[in-house]
């Protein structure tokens, strides 16, 4: 920080504002880091592909900003992820539909049961849904007919 300003050691400055003549040094190295969290199952490993201490990576894993970022490229490589996923669901489908008629009768138990298995549980996640979203709509209603003055 420039001028007469003090900072303080309790108060972290949000990532990319702490500049001492690098640029934008610790928002490159903070994005590494990042990637380096999302590709490498342990931190050191993480902090190595970084170019960063395993200390470096810890603290900024301390503050809200970079956590923020970090929780936000999860949820991104994840709907990556899942997209692929759901893009391999119809072929995944047709084969264990081929596998009903195999003439192989421990594959074709096999596929049924998987299909069967699989088709229960994407009901029981959708009636359970469907639950969340009423019970959500119902605590709502309750949160603001009390913030009217109303009680349940």
């Amino acid at each position: 920080m420039k001028g007469n300003s003090v900072r303080l050691p309790q108060t972290a400055p949000a990532l990319g504002q702490e500049r001492r003549g690098h640029g934008d040094k610790l928002d490159r190295r903070a994005e590494a880091a990042i990637v380096a969290l999302l590709a490498h199952p342990t931190m050191p490993e993480a902090a190595k592909a970084a170019g960063v201490s395993e200390t470096t990576l810890w603290r900024w894993l301390q503050r809200d900003d970079f956590r923020k970022r970090y929780r936000e490229a999860q949820e991104k490589f994840f709907e990556n992820a899942l997209r692929s996923l759901l893009s391999a669901t119809t072929d995944a489908i047709s084969c264990l539909r081929q596998n009903l008629r195999c003439g192989n009768s421990s594959a074709q138990v096999y596929a049924a049961r998987t299909i069967l298995r699989y088709t229960f549980k994407a009901r029981e996640f959708l009636d359970l849904e469907s639950r969340i979203a009423l019970l959500e709509a119902a605590l709502d209603a309750r949160e603001e007919a009390e913030r009217d003055g109303h009680s349940f």
